[in-house]
């Protein structure tokens, strides 16, 4: 462990992350020189908007990568719902087991964090929807965090620790304001020296009532005005927003845009992206609640099996055009004009393939239209 409370790749990669009762349960089996060929699947009971978006493909192969196990998987930026297993690992029971801990924690938090980002963006439609909370986790997960929210849908991120590819997408916070005698200074100024690629979004909330701030901010060269805080001002925040457009639009700034932002919901985002340009989301998306994923056993040395509350076998999911799906037993015939949805993705440890971050993306908002 390094300077701060993070657990290193290695540690990971060596399964050394893990619940205490996988370790001690593996040199248990060994003892009893018991090392089954099991089929595990990973489901979801039920998930907080009926369907989600699977992501943390790609952690997960690299976490399995090496060992002697078959899986097979849901391509990355999947919807899937309750009870489809989005994954299937074949192989002796002790080669696996204790990488159970770290492979749902993969799974679970990058899935949550892009099935609540893909809700957003079904909700905004065409308005372009920000990740802004990478500040609400812990830094290490940053990459992690906004990978997730670029799969589920979002048009950009904020953190510099996104990965490549993903546009970095910032205004300005209110302490760059207060740094200034006035507002009206902090704008201007940063309309001279900030680079020209840089949208000219300023913030206007900081000091004043937001539709003084925002006027003054377009006569200062603001191609859009960012409102964070009107929340706070107890009133109906999108009569703030309205009063706000219409300050712009009699004034002669009807091409400025409004930039919403400040603990917004998907709610939030449904019912005013028919006046709002673009939206900064937070905590609603990269504090999303995690994909209660779980792992069972469901077939042991080729018998089906199963645990209380689970359906035993190996089963397979299928897909038709308009999203639907059907689970049917691994062995019965496939249903015409449907396509099977679980891939091969490893095979005896070695990986054949791994997800391309821009197409899952894609698959995610592809699929999104069944759901607008």
């Amino acid at each position: 462990m390094g300077i701060f409370h993070t657990v290193g790749d290695d540690q990971i990669k060596a399964g050394e992350c893990t619940d205490i009762y996988f370790a001690r349960i593996e040199d248990i089996l060994t003892v009893e020189n018991k090392n089954p060929v099991v089929a595990v699947e990973i489901t979801a009971a039920s998930l907080v908007n009926d369907w989600g978006v699977l992501c943390g493909l790609d952690d997960a192969l690299k976490l399995l990568e090496g060992l002697s196990v078959d899986v097979f998987a849901m391509p990355e930026g999947s919807i899937f719902y309750p009870g489809e297993p989005v994954m299937r690992i074949t192989g002796n029971y002790r080669i696996f087991g204790r990488y159970e801990t770290a492979l749902l924690g993969f799974l679970c938090h990058a899935s949550g964090i892009a099935s609540s980002a893909a809700l957003i963006k079904a909700c905004a439609g065409s308005v372009p929807v920000y990740s802004f909370g990478s500040r609400r986790q812990h830094p290490s997960i940053s990459g992690m965090i906004e990978r997730s929210a670029w799969i589920g849908g979002a048009d950009g991120a904020s953190n510099t620790c996104a990965p490549a590819g993903i546009p970095l997408i910032g205004t300005m916070p209110h302490s760059y304001v207060m740094c200034h005698e006035t507002p009206n200074d902090a704008w201007v100024n940063f309309d001279k020296y900030a680079p020209p690629e840089v949208p000219r979004v300023m913030l206007c909330d900081t000091y004043c009532d937001e539709k003084r701030e925002a006027l003054s901010a377009a006569k200062a060269g603001a191609t859009a005005v960012r409102l964070d805080t009107p929340r706070s001002r107890k009133g109906d925040i999108r009569s703030i927003i309205e009063e706000v457009r219409w300050e712009l639009d009699i004034n002669g700034f009807s091409d400025v845009g409004i930039f919403l932002s400040g603990g917004l919901t998907a709610d939030d985002v449904g019912s005013l992206s028919d006046i709002v340009d673009a939206f900064g989301v937070g905590g609603a998306i990269a504090n999303a609640p995690v994909v209660d994923f779980s792992l069972d056993i469901v077939e042991i040395d080729g018998k089906s099996v199963s645990k209380r509350g689970k359906k035993s076998g190996i089963k397979e999911v299928y897909e038709y055009d308009d999203g639907s799906h059907v689970m049917l037993p691994l062995n019965a015939p496939p249903p015409e004009n449907a396509r099977q949805m679980l891939k091969s993705f490893i095979k005896d440890g070695q990986v054949l393939t791994l997800p391309d971050m821009q197409k899952s993306r894609a698959r995610v908002l592809s699929a999104l239209g069944n759901f607008t």
